[in-house]
């Protein structure tokens, strides 16, 4: 019990955010303000700069769906955050630099149930992505 709320306190410390702070609200407004314009506005990848792109913009609301049904956090969180860089976007995703950056961190669940540390601006845009998967 002692070594957990020393790293509960050790979190709040440095600034990380609690699950609890990640909004699907947040994540759709940072959607329509950054994402839309190539993704499109329901995320269909029929976005008024889509046909621009070296290759074809994905459908984000079949994410889920193209991965058995499980939404693929990890794999996603990396191509936002740069991790994994994308050709159609020049390299690193997004090509808003630091909009997704934020020494305010949160944990969120990747579909194996391990935890990975994100900006709350990225969890929060990652809730709303999950939000809006078809069946």
């Amino acid at each position: 019990m002692q070594v957990f709320c020393g790293t509960l306190l050790a979190l709040f410390a440095t600034g990380t955010a609690l699950a609890q702070d990640v909004s699907v609200n947040d994540g759709r407004d940072l959607y329509r303000t950054y994402c839309w314009q190539c993704h499109g506005f329901e995320a269909t990848g029929d976005g008024p700069m889509a046909e621009m792109l070296a290759i074809r913009t994905p459908d984000l609301t079949k994410l889920a769906g193209e991965n058995e049904g499980v939404f693929p956090t990890y794999r996603i969180a990396e191509q936002i955050d740069g991790r994994s860089q994308l050709l159609a976007h020049g390299g690193e995703m997004p090509i808003f630099g630091a909009v997704f950056e934020t020494d305010r961190q949160t944990a969120v669940a990747v579909p194996n149930g391990q935890p990975m540390m994100v900006g709350l601006p990225l969890a929060n845009l990652l809730a709303f992505l999950g939000s809006i998967q078809a069946d």
